[in-house]
């Protein structure tokens, strides 16, 4: 197993790849990725890589690709002189649970799992639930397995299905937005469907320590009844009594203990899915509170269940966002990226994230060759460092209150401020999570001898010095300019 609040980093591996086959001039495969590079991974304090689009993906999914006038126009302008070869199919349109063969053989995915753990990483993959792709084999060998209709009910929305051997078949959707349509709606009220998808989903345990699994909640059982069920009952398709990831994940656990299950999940389903046996939830909210609200809804979220906390994924970009500094503004996404690394929880980096990306890069596109911001890429590399520390990992966290410097100053509510503390160690974090200048004094129960107590900003690698009298009276008094942040190793 991992540390407890481990570090996740995602990475577009068909991007990357190209990029590193530039980079080397070598034709490399996955098993021919430099040693350096993974290394430089886990000297950041990586524990987790999470490898994006490694699957088997669609022919048709790439002809759609190429075809879709929006994805051209969006690489002419993201990538300009670049051609069609530069567009792929998306990689959550599986066609088969193999590796890609443009990345390597199922060989050299066993050999890097092994590269990784003896650096002392985990490696995660993909699996995507609700859906495979519409020319998949099963569409003709097994139609049963998805949800399809009579034409009759297919011509009541037509954008929702399409025609197969004179079949109509859904297309997987998320209810709230256009379907996806190179895919295929897999019923999960057949319980054939759910005994092939649990065969998959242990075939995959057996090349990673780690699952990512797409849109979970589309499958639980209300969520897929709401959705299809008016299209399944007519064909003898009930709700079952048992959701699908109560027998799915006890199949895989049973077979390897120790194995971790990450679910990106919405819509305040984050706990059930915990409670399902999920070690991990994506945390929308704290995302969508640090990009559009302010600290006192911040501090609420962060009051919820310890557990809760525990098994929350902490981001602030990933392939399905903005990138964070286009998203946020320059400043406060360092700020926001203080937050979610020093944070309770799983603490999750995107590579464009590190590298200062500014473009969101669609995940059909293979090739992007887009230039990163060196200042962002230093302010990373020296918070990763710094979170890497034990007592972020194995120490006690606490939100600390801060007080107002008087009645006229109430610029004290727009400080964020926690704690972590290992032995004799003591880590603050202060981040002013506003546009405004602020102030407060922080009560930290720092008993110390000596007429002063001495805290190193790790951020901006300056000593301050505290009255200890004053600091066991009143606290210690910080300001912060606007989305500025320090992080303290304090001496006691």
């Amino acid at each position: 197993m991992f540390r407890s609040n481990p570090h996740l980093y995602e990475i577009n591996i068909r991007v990357w790849l190209y990029k590193l086959r530039r980079q080397y001039g070598l034709s490399l495969t996955i098993s021919g990725i430099p040693d350096e590079e993974w290394q430089k991974l886990r000297h950041l304090g990586f524990d987790i890589v999470w490898l994006m689009g490694v699957w088997t993906p669609s022919k048709k999914a790439l002809e759609i690709s190429r075809k879709n006038e929006g994805l051209v126009k969006e690489l002419e302008s993201i990538c300009p002189g670049a051609d069609a070869a530069a567009i792929g199919a998306s990689p959550y349109s599986i066609c088969e649970y193999r590796l890609n063969p443009e990345l390597g053989s199922e060989e050299e995915l066993v050999a890097l799992r092994k590269k990784l753990n003896d650096l002392g990483m985990k490696l995660f993959l993909d699996f995507v639930p609700n859906h495979l792709a519409n020319d998949h084999a099963f569409v003709r060998e097994n139609p049963d397995l998805f949800v399809h209709v009579g034409r009759a009910e297919a011509g009541e929305h037509p954008d929702w299905f399409f025609e197969s051997d004179g079949r109509f078949f859904a297309y997987g959707r998320d209810p709230h937005f256009p379907p996806w349509r190179d895919t295929v709606q897999l019923n999960y009220f057949n319980p054939e469907t759910r005994r092939i998808m649990t065969e998959e989903l242990v075939r995959i345990a057996g090349f990673c320590d780690g699952i990512r699994c797409d849109m979970v909640m589309l499958t639980l059982n209300d969520v897929h009844e709401k959705t299809w069920g008016r299209f399944l009952s007519p064909k003898g398709y009930f709700r079952p009594d048992t959701e699908f990831w109560h027998g799915a994940l006890e199949s895989v656990k049973e077979k390897y203990p120790e194995f971790t299950f990450l679910a990106e999940v919405y819509w305040g389903l984050e706990w059930r899915l915990q409670q399902l046996g999920f070690d991990y939830t994506y945390d929308k909210v704290i995302y969508d509170r640090l990009r559009y609200m302010g600290s006192d809804d911040i501090k609420g979220h962060l009051r919820a269940e310890k557990l809760y906390q525990k098994k929350s994924v902490r981001f602030i970009e990933n392939h399905d966002e903005m990138p964070a500094i286009a998203a946020f503004g320059r400043e406060k996404s360092l700020a926001a990226a203080v937050v979610i690394a020093t944070l309770r929880g799983l603490r999750f980096f995107h590579n464009g994230q590190l590298d200062g990306i500014a473009v969101k890069i669609p995940v059909q596109f293979l090739d992007c060759r887009l230039e990163g911001d060196a200042g962002i890429r230093k302010f990373y590399e020296k918070l990763l460092k710094i979170a890497d520390h034990p007592a972020f990992h194995g120490g006690e966290w606490a939100m600390l209150e801060i007080i107002p410097v008087s009645s006229g100053d109430q610029t004290s509510k727009n400080i964020l401020c926690w704690s972590w503390t290992q032995r004799r160690t003591l880590k603050l974090v202060a981040v002013n999570y506003s546009e405004t200048e602020s102030r407060g004094r922080i009560k930290t129960g720092v008993s110390a001898e000596g007429k002063s107590i001495t805290a190193y900003d790790e951020l901006s690698d300056r000593f301050f010095s505290f009255p200890t009298d004053e600091v066991r009276e009143s606290g210690i008094y910080l300001e912060l300019k606007p989305f500025h942040s320090h992080i303290f190793d304090i001496e006691f």
